[in-house]
């Protein structure tokens, strides 16, 4: 069942760290080389470069939040809302919290 996950490319998960700037402010950031692939897709569909992209991403949750918290977990989320064709994501209440007793 799990194959089709644990059968992934070694070089998707590989974490690579980038330097980037935001909005003037050199930052690095670091995920997963797949995320980084999808956000470059994301960006070149919109006609943008990278840095461009993620700085109106940035700079949207400041305005609509007055913090970013952690961007880079927001670009994963913004990643699998991209695959998910658009689709807001969100958790349902019974999930919430992630129960400490998962089993293996």
């Amino acid at each position: 069942m799990c194959e089709i996950y644990s059968a992934a490319e070694p070089e998707l998960f590989e974490l690579k760290t980038r330097s980037i700037r935001l909005d003037g402010v050199v930052t690095s950031i670091r995920l997963e080389a797949v995320f980084w692939h999808l956000l470059e897709d994301i960006a070149s569909d919109a006609e943008l470069s990278l840095g461009t992209f993620l700085s109106r991403i940035h700079r949207e949750v400041i305005t609509r939040r007055g913090e970013v918290g952690n961007f880079a977990s927001l670009l994963r989320v913004a990643c699998t809302t991209h695959l998910n064709q658009g689709q807001r994501l969100t958790v349902p209440p019974d999930r919430a919290r992630l129960s400490p007793d998962i089993q293996h």
